[in-house]
């Protein structure tokens, strides 16, 4: 077996930073990566063969995309990198992996964990037809096949990534056929404040919408999404929603949608790191400080998958877990730049609640559901036999409610269903969420091959 060493999880904006600092020092740590090749979700690499245009996939985020490709392939000689490797587990010392359906364990003696977010979701009827996808799934397509989702695509929710794929689209010669936004324009105005401590990226986000009026987008504001039309051969044929009171539809063949993102905290649960709840996003994050420790000693958590703070918040964030883990071993590091770090994830900070401001997560949307609208389409699962076992069974507490219904139980994990599942929860049971808890993560984080392989030591 390996002698213990530093392992990172990801090697996206946090992880490739991290990476960063612990070379620079000396060090020589393991980088697991679950996709083929580096950049993470905001900034996924094309593949090898691909010779698009940076300024084609990235946009405006083009050089820090670059940038950051080119420090990792600086660093390739100096890690011991493992793409295509699923982290599954993490016990007793021990990350579990697999990779070519071989599964094999190494044992750490610091582990930084950056497993980034993924979309959060909140059902809508007929969101379990073809054609139907979340922002980030369209965005991979885009990015990693070259291809749109659909010819003529509505993109529904809230927050800044609905503009930006919205806006990627556009750019890409794609169909945008609308851009439907449950959040209103009040909630903008009376976050601005807050949004301006990061104007740059203020007049970026301002810009997409400005791109996508231009381009004569329809963009409405303040909807509330109805259903999703089509049949199961044919796929989405259009989206209903209700907006001024009237309810309206749109002709399309695909469906974006996403609120924002939620942290996949399934590896730092499996490490055993406390959790809190968040009032102002309605979430469960795992405690952190703000220069990357966690509640356990030797497990640091950075980017997205601990804080949501955007690409460039995440490579401050990997920087600060290793400058702490590089700190915790005795070894000397630049105070003055850890303060600097610190000040600029201030100012991300109070961004991010801007944006929970001006971008809210329709929590009273659970409550409305149709009892017939599936709430986990990896179980079919329906609101209505969630509230069943909240009011037939008693099951008042995430984990009870999964259980006796099979909510959360899919490929998914939970992923994509479980915090709006919480909400139903909550809802029908006249609790505060935080009351109704959150689903804890469970090895293996994802499904395994049945042909998978154990390595022996």
């Amino acid at each position: 077996m390996a002698e213990p060493g530093v392992i990172i999880i990801g090697a996206g904006p946090a992880g490739v930073r991290a990476a960063e600092e612990l070379v620079a020092a000396g060090l020589r740590p393991t980088l697991i990566e679950e996709g083929r090749r580096d950049g993470g979700q905001i900034y996924r690499r094309q593949p090898e063969h691909f010779k698009r245009e940076y300024a084609t996939l990235y946009g405006s985020e083009a050089e820090r995309a670059a940038h950051l490709h080119r420090s990792f392939d600086a660093l390739r000689s100096g890690i011991d990198y493992r793409p295509e490797t699923l982290a599954w587990n993490i016990s007793e010392g021990y990350v579990h992996l697999v990779n070519d359906q071989r599964s094999s364990k190494l044992p750490y003696s610091a582990l930084i964990v950056c497993s980034g977010a993924t979309d959060r979701l909140m059902p809508v009827s007929g969101w379990e037809l073809s054609g139907t996808y979340s922002l980030g799934a369209a965005q991979i397509a885009l990015k990693s096949q070259a291809c749109a989702v659909g010819k003529r695509v509505v993109f529904m929710g809230s927050g800044p990534l609905l503009y930006l794929v919205a806006y990627q689209y556009l750019k890409a010669g794609a169909g945008v056929a609308a851009v439907l936004d449950t959040s209103g324009f009040w909630s903008r105005v009376t976050a601005l404040p807050k949004l301006l401590a990061r104007p740059a990226v203020l007049r970026l986000g301002m810009g997409y919408v400005s791109a996508l009026k231009k381009a004569g987008v329809a963009i409405i504001g303040g909807v509330e999404p109805v259903e999703i039309r089509g049949d199961r051969e044919d796929g989405v044929q259009a989206i209903r929603f209700r907006a001024g009171g009237e309810v309206q539809e749109i002709a399309c063949d695909a469906v974006a949608m996403g609120y924002h993102l939620r942290p996949e905290t399934q590896l730092a649960d499996l490490a055993r790191c406390a959790f809190r709840f968040d009032a102002a996003t309605r979430q469960w994050f795992p405690e952190v400080t703000m220069e990357g420790r966690s509640s356990v000693a030797g497990v640091y958590l950075a980017g997205d998958g601990a804080r949501i703070l955007g690409a460039e918040g995440a490579e401050n964030a990997g920087r600060l877990a290793a400058l702490s883990l590089l700190q915790d071993m005795g070894r000397s590091v630049d105070h003055n730049r850890v303060h600097a770090l610190l000040a600029a994830q201030d100012k991300m900070e109070r961004f991010r609640l801007g944006l929970v401001e001006a971008f809210p997560w329709p929590a009273e949307q659970a409550g409305k559901l149709a009892d017939d609208t599936i709430i986990c389409r990896c179980e079919c699962i329906t609101a209505g036999e969630l509230r069943r076992v909240v009011t037939e069974m008693g099951a008042q507490e995430a984990n009870r409610a999964k259980a006796f219904s099979r909510v959360g139980m899919g490929r998914c994990q939970g992923r994509y269903c479980g915090q709006a599942g919480a909400e139903v929860i909550a809802h029908a049971c006249g609790l505060p969420l935080e009351q109704v808890g959150r689903l804890r993560g469970q090895g293996p984080v994802k499904p395994l091959s049945i042909h998978t392989i154990e390595e022996q030591a």
